[in-house]
């Protein structure tokens, strides 16, 4: 399993959270989603087999917030 943090830009509530945390683990191969409003920083786990970065980061763009 391969762990990567992403910097997301304008979460602002729990919707918000509830928002990117779903889109991520809509993924095969995504295990493990932490998402920390206060830092904008989602923690993912994810088998890189299955998904790379570039998906995770679309995933989260498509919900309409911004991957630093």
């Amino acid at each position: 399993m391969k762990n990567i943090t992403l910097e997301v830009k304008g979460m602002t509530c729990g919707h918000c959270k509830s928002a990117v945390n779903g889109a991520l683990e809509e993924l095969a191969g995504v295990e493990r989603v932490e998402v920390n409003l206060e830092t904008g920083k989602v923690e993912v786990g994810y088998d890189e087999s299955k998904v790379d970065e570039n998906k995770l980061k679309e995933a989260v763009e498509e919900q309409g917030y911004d991957v630093a």
